[in-house]
C-alpha cells in the first residue's frame, strides 16, 4: 500500500509543496510517481493486480528510484531551486525498500 501512496504524493508533491515550474525538477517526481503506480499495479504481491513483475525485481527498482529522486537536485543542478522533497522522498523510497520482504506474505503462506 506504501507504493500507492508514494506515487500519489510524488505526482501531487509539486504543487502540494509549491515548487512547480516546468523543469526537471517538477517533471521528475511526477515521472517516478507514475512508474512506481505502474510498478505496485504490476508486481507479484498481495495489492498488485497484474501479478507479473517479481517482488525482488521490485525491490531492486525501488533502491535505484529512490537514489535517483535522492541525488537528482545535485545530478540535474536544481538544488539550488529546490532540494529537500527530492531527497526526503528519495531516502524514504529507498528505506522501504530495504525494510521489505522480497518473499509476499501470500507466497510466503503458500510455500509452507
Amino acid at each position: 500500500m506504501m507504493d500507492y501512496l508514494i506515487a500519489i504524493l510524488l505526482i501531487a508533491s509539486p504543487w502540494v509543496f509549491g515548487f512547480y515550474r516546468g523543469g526537471i525538477e517538477s517533471y521528475l517526481p511526477i515521472g517516478i510517481g507514475a512508474v512506481i503506480l505502474v510498478q505496485a499495479l504490476m508486481t507479484k504481491n498481495e495489492t498488485g493486480a497484474m501479478k507479473v513483475i517479481p517482488m525482488p525485481a521490485h525491490i531492486i527498482s525501488d533502491l535505484a528510484i529512490g537514489f535517483l529522486l535522492a541525488l537528482s537536485p545535485w545530478l540535474f543542478f536544481f538544488h539550488d531551486y529546490i532540494w529537500e522533497p527530492h531527497f526526503i522522498v528519495g531516502l524514504l523510497i529507498v528505506g522501504q525498500a530495504v525494510m521489505t520482504r522480497m518473499t509476499p506474505a501470500m507466497e510466503a503462506s503458500r510455500s509452507r
